[in-house]
């Protein structure tokens, strides 16, 4: 795994550069979010969607969500209510996943058994930068061990995952939680997971 270390505010772009190609050329990588550290791949290679499950041995994920770099990326993926989207823009960028209806784009891969999808725009420069130039979304499932806990530190998230993946951005520890979850697909929000970022508006 080719492994570079970033300055979280003024990354230095050779290296997202790096990361872009490695996702072009159907690669998978971890990335700084936020929040948690994220295992990514372009959400249209099929080979690397697959490899990211793999890599994540975890039978009941049920909803594999993706970043999109703005609004109109997102209005791409997914289908937005009027509600939804003053929802969204008054806590966006920042630390939520919402779930919201596919759009016929989104790869039926990635769609849930009630046809939505968990979209995310953190308020992380590097991981909207890879967004951006990629030029589509993609994946953003935590790292975890084993047992299913979070990893924060990216020295101990190299060691476990050296041999899976291709390429991997630092920015240091991330000590936040992970997201919150918000179903938007309905009339009603309702919370899937209590995580970082206020939630009051919906309680």
């Amino acid at each position: 795994m080719e492994f570079y270390e970033l300055h979280p505010e003024n990354p230095q772009f050779r290296y997202i550069n790096k990361a872009v190609n490695v996702l072009r050329e159907g690669g998978v990588i971890i990335y700084p979010t936020d929040t948690v550290y994220g295992i990514g791949c372009d959400i249209f290679n099929k080979e690397a969607l697959q490899r990211v499950k793999d890599i994540k041995i975890d039978p009941d994920i049920k909803l594999l969500s993706f970043i999109c770099s703005g609004f109109k990326d997102i209005s791409k993926y997914a289908k937005i209510s009027d509600y939804a989207y003053r929802t969204m823009k008054h806590l966006l960028p920042g630390p939520y996943t919402f779930i919201l209806p596919a759009a016929r784009q989104v790869p039926k891969k990635l769609w849930s058994k009630r046809k939505t999808v968990g979209i995310r725009i953190p308020d992380n420069l590097i991981a909207l930068k890879i967004v951006d130039d990629l030029g589509n979304p993609i994946i953003s499932t935590s790292t975890t061990n084993r047992k299913g806990d979070v990893l924060y530190d990216p020295y101990e998230i190299k060691l476990i995952f050296n041999s899976q993946v291709n390429l991997m951005l630092s920015s240091g520890n991330l000590s936040g939680k992970s997201s919150s979850v918000i179903d938007l697909s309905n009339d009603e929000p309702v919370i899937i997971r209590e995580g970082a970022g206020d939630i009051s508006m919906f309680v």
